[in-house]
């Protein structure tokens, strides 16, 4: 247990606020760092959770988030799983290219976060909503 987290447990923290975004990030960080990820990875695990966590809320209109430890026999790791019940994306080769963007900012989260993590796997479909897991395994 680290932090009032049991590691051996799935952690899920629901999206609808700001708020909520911080408490993912806090999460994540705790996680990677029981895990053991270098602080440069722990960087990036965390900086790619605050983007799609934020992306859950602003075009998700919310969600879940869960975070795993993983163990693939050689080496440990963080998966992260966002979930919404939002539009989709309705182009997502378009959204996964740097510099696009429908909300005004940089065009940089999905392509961003796909280069801070080891896996990246999208779901999504039109009116269905999207999931996106995410996996940072320790070097």
């Amino acid at each position: 247990m680290t932090a009032g987290v049991d590691l051996g447990q799935p952690q899920a923290q629901s999206v609808r606020s700001d708020e909520d975004v911080v408490r993912v990030r806090q999460l994540v960080r705790t996680v990677a760092v029981a895990v053991k990820l270098s602080l440069v990875d722990q960087t990036k695990v965390v900086t790619a959770a605050s983007e799609l966590a934020r992306n859950t809320l602003v075009y998700g209109g919310g969600g879940t988030v869960e975070v795993t430890t993983v163990d693939n026999g050689r080496r440990k790791g963080v998966r992260i799983v966002f979930a919404d019940s939002g539009p989709g994306i309705a182009d997502l080769d378009m959204a996964l290219t740097d510099g696009y963007t429908t909300g005004g900012g940089l065009g940089l989260g999905l392509s961003g976060s796909r280069r801070l993590v080891d896996e990246f796997e999208i779901e999504t479909s039109a009116g269905t909503g999207t999931r996106i897991t995410v996996t940072k395994w320790s070097r």
